[in-house]
């Protein structure tokens, strides 16, 4: 649908309210906290590599990470909008983040709906990732 090129950038700060408005048009938002501002603030500004893609000036993907720089980068958010998905603007969100973490490897946590698309993106899927959400889950001998 785009019409106009696509310009991707890391951008040193995203407003809370372009975040959330291409999250709600990406499909995302269904597992962000998107009606807990303060959440969504906090995330923006703790995550030190933001990667977007806008056309006209229209936010309509990001790229939202963790890294050092040098050993990992952690790909917490990839969102493009609905309407400008099949265009290769995620792969190439992926690439740019890649891209300016060169030396680190990108690591994700695919939703269960993209779990098909990361594999065509040339990312290997590994099934010995572990997750804790929960501190009381943690178990720790006395």
């Amino acid at each position: 649908m785009a019409t106009s090129p696509v310009v991707y950038q890391r951008e040193l700060t995203l407003s809370s309210e372009e975040f959330v408005d291409v999250l709600q048009r990406s499909t995302l938002a269904e597992r962000r906290p998107v009606d807990d501002p303060e959440r969504i603030e906090a995330m923006l500004q703790n995550a030190n590599l933001i990667i977007t893609a806008r056309v006209d000036g229209k936010l309509v993907g990001v790229s939202r990470a963790l890294t050092d720089f040098a050993f990992c980068t952690y790909l917490s958010d990839l969102a493009v909008d609905e309407d400008y998905q099949k265009q290769g603007i995620g792969a190439k969100l992926i690439y740019e983040t890649k891209k300016h973490s060169i030396k680190a490897k990108l690591i994700l946590l695919a939703a269960p709906k993209a779990v098909n698309y990361y594999p065509k993106t040339g990312m290997t899927g590994f099934s010995h990732c572990f997750l804790l959400d929960n501190i009381n889950d943690m178990k720790i001998k006395d």
